[in-house]
């Protein structure tokens, strides 16, 4: 469900009462569109499949992945889908496996997307249990298909990055320092990293104008 346009707009005004570099930021480049995936095993497998490669490259893959398994949205096809296959669609060794341990992990049920629990960390400490799923990818999840306001994916490098511009930093932050940056944003977090990348994204279409 992510994180819907009002509420983006209101945690974003919030952030700019905190910190007035994102009230500025906001004046500049506007309210991003929401960024939403549905709950459940599609929109993690989704994460999976595109971790590391572009966008336009992530969607590819999906649909190659798609027709081989007769459906990726039931997590048997993916049992059912043999390796060869799934390399003809795009995926490496690495996601391959992945994607079955994911599969694997949904039907015996020990993974139940409706039963997370609510604390964020905890969550995140659920998802990574699971093979392939790291920091990363937990919080996107979270962050993209639960909605949840506070989640802070501060080892996402396009995060890093934009951040330092909108807050006008020499260089860009590591992850531990953003990481201390944003604990006064609480519980707006979630809101400042799709606000970071939208920004980058503006950026980029002004720079190319």
């Amino acid at each position: 469900m992510g994180i819907d346009r009002e509420s983006l707009e209101r945690s974003l005004e919030a952030l700019g009462r905190i910190e007035p570099a994102f009230a500025a930021a906001l004046a500049r480049v506007g309210v991003p569109e929401p960024r939403v995936g549905a709950r459940g095993y599609v929109t993690l497998l989704r994460v999976i499949v595109g971790q590391q490669v572009s966008i336009k490259a992530a969607a590819s893959i999906w649909a190659k992945v798609d027709a081989a398994t007769g459906g990726a949205a039931d997590p048997a096809s993916m049992a059912k889908t043999s390796d060869e296959q799934l390399r003809a669609a795009g995926l490496s060794r690495q996601k391959i496996s992945y994607a079955r341990s994911l599969s694997g992990e949904v039907l015996s049920g020990r993974l139940d997307f409706d039963c997370l629990p609510a604390d964020d960390e905890e969550a995140i400490a659920h998802l990574t249990a699971v093979k392939g799923i790291g920091r990363w990818t937990a919080e996107i999840y979270l962050l993209f298909a639960e909605g949840r306001p506070d989640v802070w994916p501060a080892g996402d490098l396009a995060v890093q990055i934009e951040i330092g511009n909108i807050l006008g930093l020499p260089e860009k932050p590591t992850e531990k320092a953003i990481r201390a940056l944003a604990e006064a944003w609480r519980p707006h977090r979630g809101a400042a990293a799709v606000f970071a990348w939208h920004h980058r994204h503006q950026n980029d279409i002004l720079a190319k104008q």
